[in-house]
């Protein structure tokens, strides 16, 4: 009697590799994304100015005192977008997608760098 051939589905192989999208698909993902990610960098530097310039403090003794007290939700937004960044580059990266890992790394960087603006601005 011959044995019954074994079920591909039922054993894993161990070296399978996922399989990674066209070029195409990582270009056009990196391009949607590098366009949604300039209008949020420019989006926060605007911010960071008006708010920066709105919260400066007048040259005159009568000015009144603003509380240092931060909402915890103002450090979540400013510390929250570039972990959720990063953590899109990592995603990108494992999905095999070496152009859109690379603009979201950058994006990440650009975020951090606000993030500290932000922070500084907030603590003075």
């Amino acid at each position: 009697m011959a044995s019954p051939l074994p079920d591909d589905q039922d054993t894993p192989s161990p070296a399978q590799a996922r399989e990674r999208p066209s070029w195409l698909t990582d270009i056009m993902v990196a391009l949607l994304l590098l366009i949604a990610d300039a209008v949020i960098v420019v989006a926060a530097a605007m911010l960071l100015v008006v708010v920066g310039m709105g919260s400066t403090q007048s040259p005159h003794p009568s000015a009144t005192t603003h509380s240092r007290d931060v909402p915890f939700l103002t450090w979540l937004v400013v510390w929250g977008v570039p972990a959720v960044a990063a953590t899109g580059a990592v995603v990108h990266a494992r999905l095999r997608m070496p152009v859109t890992a690379v603009v979201q790394a950058l994006f990440t960087l650009a975020c951090a760098f606000l993030a500290v603006a932000w922070t500084r601005m907030l603590l003075t």
